[in-house]
Formats: structure tokens, C-alpha cells, sequence
């Protein structure tokens, strides 16, 4: 599958929408299984992560209407 970062954006951004909360252990797996490895990086706490670019396309398309909560590591709808 050749799958793009817009692609990985929109999902999450529907995920986010329809279910009102994304955790991000959730989104990685799903991107890893289903979009591919060169998705998700390994970030400076050794912690699986969402590439840069996809979270930067993901920010434009929810324009503010998603926020992430750093203590329950999730995205949730505003």
C-alpha cells in the first residue's frame, strides 16, 4: 500500500471526530498495521510516534477543533 500523510491525517482526524477522543498508543498501532512503519518514529522518550508531517497536516485539517492532552496522551474533540 502506498499510502500518503494526508491519508493517515484524514483518518485520524475522522477518528478523532466520530469517537471524540484518539489515544495516541491506538493511532500508532493502526497507522503502523494499516498505513505502514514509515509513519511512526521512535521519539527522544522512546516512545512509538506519529511522523511530524502527518501531525502537521492532521493540525491544518481539524483546524483547532482537536486538542491533545499530554497527561492521558489523546487527541479529543473540542
Amino acid at each position: 500500500m502506498n499510502a500518503t500523510a494526508e491519508q493517515v491525517a484524514e483518518w485520524m482526524l475522522e477518528k478523532v471526530r466520530f469517537a471524540g477522543i484518539l489515544y495516541q498508543e491506538e493511532a500508532v498501532n493502526y497507522i503502523r498495521t494499516h498505513f505502514g512503519q514509515q509513519f511512526i518514529y521512535v521519539n527522544e522518550n522512546g516512545n512509538a510516534s506519529i511522523d511530524k508531517n502527518v501531525k502537521k497536516i492532521f493540525k491544518k485539517l481539524h483546524s483547532g477543533k482537536a486538542a491533545w492532552d499530554r497527561d492521558g496522551f489523546f487527541w479529543g474533540w473540542t
